[in-house]
């Protein structure tokens, strides 16, 4: 895994030695090598950076940019099956200096073009230079597994795999976009392509984009839709054999690397068959690793040794402390470039300073809940919403609503949570789609409550897919919002914060189109992926109630935690940020106090405050933890 930057700089304002401080900022992405490349036009300089952490060929022969004729490449990530690749390039006539991803990529380019993408299978973000025809084409993989940011002014076309570099350019603007707020005070993220500042985007999944140097236009291109697979959906009679093959094949896949490569195991039903896939195709007992706590409640420690046991794996666990976790949340803010509200963030981040003591690869079970249906809200909200569509006269249900005086449940705080299901009712009677009444339920911050917190008027809605199973639509959804722009961001910022390599094996794009592809009732609540995992361990091993990545938040919030509220949350730093409403926040602090509203809000606030002072008031943050 690495980390990429490139700056066409038309003002000529910045030099190789800024430009290599802005690099240096993703030296944990790449902590083994450097590189910079700089072309100078007469309207612009063209810088071009790479941070490396060597993963396949760890010699010097895969270091970056790398060159091929007029082409020039930056990358981060892996294309696995780069070798049946390179095969067919030297059929091509091509020859290769090395046994990198990288140089295959390049030359796929060079002889495919745009169409190269298609071939790959892998996480990825790359761009290339083309001096020929003075043009910078950027790429992100099919699921956003590997991250990209870019900006487009007047004076810069700026990119990168985070959004820090970007910041350090001269007389970057860094105003905050309240639209972007208001997402992440809905989702406890930032859905793409937005981000958190108004000249900045995400390069959305599935996408290219093609920047002209010298007109300075822009075109960006979707070159994969998993749309597309679920609206041609076929019936197969041999669908769990079928499953089993492709799983295993991209499975192993992800096993190649020139380092140890080991697997995050958490004991449920993902993990659990990626650790006994990969086990059973190797020789040796592979690593895995786990995170447990004190708090039992929280605790689902033992069903990862009892499966690590059973499979013979090499198996890692620590039993988190309180400490552990709060040293971790003072990190938080500069380990994510944007607010992040995810509090599984922590654990995921002490399991990746677990697993780099041993290798340089982990592979997670991420993904296997959004391709087949295994989250309970899915079922819950479609009998939630056939529920609501029998409502009479909703429109009017909806005005009776809009005449109650909200404040008052405000005010009276054992009145918190009916306020919140009648708020949550009222906005899902806004929709008639299950997506967006799906999207409300699971919301954190209500419309109602963003308007007073920031007096804007965005709230996020999607378009939703064209298929007819209400579940799947939700689960088209989650894939493209929740999964890149939530999971995604947390394991690789979590993971790359201690330069380790995070792989999904799920996110194959080869099991995404068969899984959508398939019919619901083979995917629903995971019934084929238990199906295929019963032929490697004992069904008493993995069936049970599905339990989350969680942490007592909201108590050392109150306990051990409650200085960094009084501290980000007081009157002066809300007042000096200008951001939220005072008197709201204060509302709301005051209901958490007595133990009425225990949910992710206080948290949500929190964290966006300490991201403020980390990247836009930096000095704040060392007078906090100075204490």
């Amino acid at each position: 895994m690495c980390g990429l930057l490139g700056v066409v700089d038309y003002k000529k304002s910045i030099n190789t030695s800024l430009f290599r401080e802005m690099l240096n900022s993703l030296k944990h992405r790449g902590p083994d090598d450097e590189g910079l490349e700089v072309f100078s036009l007469d309207s612009c300089s063209i810088f071009l950076g790479h941070r490396r952490l060597s993963i396949i060929d760890i010699s010097s022969n895969g270091h970056q940019p790398m060159f091929y004729e007029h082409l020039a490449l930056v990358y981060n990530g892996e294309v696995y099956n780069f070798k049946e690749i390179r095969q067919e390039l030297i059929l091509n006539g091509y020859s290769f200096d090395s046994n990198t991803d990288t140089e295959v990529i390049l030359k796929s380019y060079h002889l495919w073009g745009i169409h190269c993408v298609d071939k790959f299978r892998g996480m990825f973000a790359f761009a290339i230079y083309d001096s020929e025809q003075q043009e910078i084409i950027i790429f992100r993989d099919r699921v956003g597994v590997k991250p990209l940011y870019y900006s487009l002014t007047d004076d810069a076309f700026m990119f990168s795999s985070e959004l820090k570099p970007l910041m350090n350019y001269p007389d970057f603007n860094k105003d905050i976009d309240l639209e972007a707020v208001s997402s992440y005070l809905q989702f406890g993220y930032i859905h793409a392509p937005k981000t958190i500042l108004k000249n900045v985007q995400k390069l959305l999944p599935g996408h290219y984009l093609k920047y002209d140097i010298e007109s300075k236009s822009l075109i960006k291109e979707c070159y994969w839709n998993i749309n597309d697979f679920y609206e041609n959906q076929v019936a197969t009679d041999n669908v769990v054999d079928e499953l089993e093959s492709i799983i295993k094949e991209a499975f192993n896949l992800r096993m190649i690397a020139d380092v140890p490569v080991g697997v995050f195991l958490s004991g449920g039903i993902d993990s659990s068959l990626v650790a006994a896939i990969v086990q059973k195709n190797s020789k040796i007992p592979i690593n895995t690793f786990t995170i447990g706590f004190e708090d039992k409640s929280f605790d689902e420690s033992n069903y990862a040794k009892d499966i690590a046991e059973y499979l013979g794996t090499n198996h890692t666990e620590l039993i988190c402390k309180k400490e552990d976790a709060l040293a971790i949340i003072k990190k938080l803010p500069s380990i994510f470039d944007e607010p992040f509200a995810d509090s599984s963030a922590i654990p995921t981040t002490l399991v990746s300073e677990l697993a780099k003591q041993k290798v340089s690869v982990v592979l997670s079970g991420d993904g296997g809940d959004e391709l087949f249906c295994g989250y309970t809200s899915y079922a819950l909200m479609e009998e939630r919403f056939r529920t609501l569509s029998r409502i009479p006269f909703k429109k009017m249900a909806n005005k009776l609503l809009n005449l109650i005086p909200i404040p008052i449940f405000m005010l009276n705080r054992a009145n918190e949570k009916l306020y919140r299901k009648i708020i949550k009712l009222k906005n899902m009677l806004d929709h008639e789609d299950i997506v967006n009444s799906f999207k409300v339920s699971n919301s954190i911050f209500t419309k109602d409550e963003i308007k007073r917190l920031i007096k804007e008027e965005y709230y996020f809605s999607e378009e939703t897919a064209a298929v007819t199973s209400n579940l799947e639509k939700m689960m088209i959804s989650d894939f493209k919002g929740y999964l890149p722009d939530d999971l995604m961001v947390k394991v690789d910022r979590s993971t790359m914060s201690t330069s380790l390599e995070g792989r999904e094996p799920f996110l194959d794009h080869k099991i995404i189109e068969f899984a959508a592809s398939m019919p619901i009732s083979h995917k629903k609540n995971k019934k084929i992926l238990k199906e295929v995992l019963a032929r490697y361990m004992p069904e008493c091993l993995f069936i049970r109630e599905k339990q989350g990545f969680g942490i007592p938040i909201n108590s050392w919030l109150r306990q051990d935690l409650k200085y960094l509220l009084d501290q980000y949350l007081s009157e002066e730093l809300i007042n000096e940020y200008n951001v939220f409403d005072y008197d709201y926040v204060s509302r709301l602090l005051e209901l958490f106090y007595a133990e009425k509203n225990d949910d992710s809000k206080i948290w949500v606030l929190l964290m966006f405050q300490m991201w403020f002072s980390e990247n836009i008031e930096s000095h704040i943050v060392d007078e906090v933890f100075s204490r």
